[in-house]
């Protein structure tokens, strides 16, 4: 088992991790911008080092200076989190170039999930179904124009290097093509630095699935069930659950086989998530993440198994220690991101904490590292909190959030709280009736009705 591990991250992962290291007796060194010298992790970690200024770009996403660090402290492993440079192959052959071990899957591994291009055609040999597209890099919008019109409108022009939503744009006819491919090329190559785009067909009303699986290096895998993260505003999670509301068990049982038997070809190791397109009953892969997720807290809720615990172990070397026929799935949990945002506007807002006061009781977590007095700086993603509520039934947890947001108090600052008390308040939310476009369109109509 590894003797320090430096986590390269900030914010509640940073904190999630160091927990889980303490709790197995790993010391941990923490790493930081200027900008986060006062938090939480960087105050409890063993050792802290400042790695630069408050840009993620001269801290978080300093590779020289993040392995630095860490040969400084004598760290033995690093943990990347999500984010920042979680997926960064390049990093993680550094990292293992130095004789320190990278905590995730191998480099090579990352590479090929984190192009779009290479990761669906290692879906398709890997046996998991697919939505109909262009087997590669469409290079200009002539080519575009005759791929769509042998698949059919709408289609979905997306970059290879994508993420996030940046370099996606939706066509609903020849036009509308030419134009999104011109706009999603140039939007790729100012995110990613890489204009490449494919195509595909736009599935119209899906649900968006992901399944959660962990492997081990010695060729156990299970997975962990499914998560639902459909609610979203501008491609980004605002609100998650598990199991489906949309999934029978034979349906749950039938996506989980498949992925664990696609893993096994890809001989694929530690933590990963598949995320699929789910409509009219049919499965489409969508991406991988080579990571630990945002929403991970809801499956460790059902399952009672520390995904971060399970993924520092199989890095160590460890066997995974159970089966698939040994994993139980308890009731129900929901996830609701809590951002430092304009309720109204979702504009990102830094500022002081003032009155901090968590929800607590019976199968209620928190997963945060603001408290009172503590300045969130404008540098970094407005997620401040993750409010996790686990119960027996789906009517239960609905009603022990909508309890919990009550409780909850953030002053000094606007969040997204009132939002997500609306969110689980509708009837069609209620009833499990949503696919990734209910948000956005409820967002509108509630913005009318205030």
């Amino acid at each position: 088992m590894f003797e320090k591990v430096l986590i390269a991250n900030r914010g509640e992962i940073a904190l999630r991790i160091h927990r889980a290291c303490r709790e197995m007796g790993i010391k941990t060194v923490a790493i930081h911008s200027t900008a986060d010298a006062n938090a939480m992790h960087v105050k409890l970690a063993d050792e802290a080092v400042c790695i630069g200024p408050a840009t993620a770009r001269d801290s978080y996403l300093n590779k020289a200076a993040i392995i630095s660090a860490a040969i400084m402290t004598g760290a033995d492993a690093i943990h990347p989190g999500y984010g920042f440079l979680s997926e960064n192959a390049e990093f993680a052959e550094m990292v293992r170039a130095h004789g320190i071990t990278f905590i995730g899957p191998e480099p090579e591994m990352i590479r090929l999930m984190g192009d779009k291009i290479s990761a669906k055609k290692a879906a398709v040999e890997a046996g998991l179904p697919v939505i109909p597209g262009s087997d590669g890099e469409i290079k200009t919008s002539a080519d575009a124009v005759t791929f769509a019109n042998r698949i059919g409108y709408p289609v979905i022009v997306k970059a290879t290097a994508g993420g996030g939503g940046k370099g996606m744009k939706v066509a609903h006819s020849e036009s509308e093509l030419v134009e999104a491919f011109e706009l999603a090329r140039k939007e790729a190559q100012n995110a990613f630095g890489n204009p490449a785009v494919y195509l595909e067909k736009y599935l119209q009303t899906p649900r968006h699935i992901e399944i959660q699986v962990l492997a081990d290096n010695y060729g156990n895998i299970v997975h962990l069930g499914e998560r639902d993260c459909s609610l979203q505003r501008n491609h980004q999670k605002i609100l998650e659950e598990t199991p489906s509301p949309a999934l029978n068990p034979e349906q749950r049982e039938q996506i989980g086989s498949v992925v664990v038997q696609a893993m096994k070809k890809l001989g694929y190791t530690n933590v990963g998530t598949v995320e699929f397109l789910y409509e009219n009953g049919q499965f489409y892969f969508l991406e991988m993440n080579t990571r630990i997720q945002v929403e991970h807290p809801i499956t460790e809720a059902v399952t009672g198994i520390d995904i971060v615990r399970d993924q520092i172990r199989i890095s160590s070397g460890s066997v995974l220690g159970y089966r698939q026929e040994d994993i139980r799935f308890n009731g129900c949990a929901m996830d609701c991101r809590i951002n430092a945002e304009n309720p109204d506007t979702f504009l990102p807002q830094a500022g002081t904490i003032g009155q901090w006061h968590t929800p607590g009781g019976l199968d209620v977590r928190v997963d945060s590292e603001m408290y009172a007095g503590y300045t969130v700086p404008p540098y970094y993603d407005s997620l401040i909190a993750k409010l996790i509520v686990h119960g027996r039934t789906r009517n239960g947890v609905l009603m022990r959030l909508r309890r919990s947001l009550e409780e909850f108090v953030i002053e000094g600052i606007p969040t997204t709280i009132p939002v997500h008390q609306r969110i689980i308040s509708n009837p069609e939310f209620i009833d499990g009736q949503y696919n990734i476009h209910w948000l956005e369109n409820f967002l509108k109509k509630d913005k009318q009705n205030l």
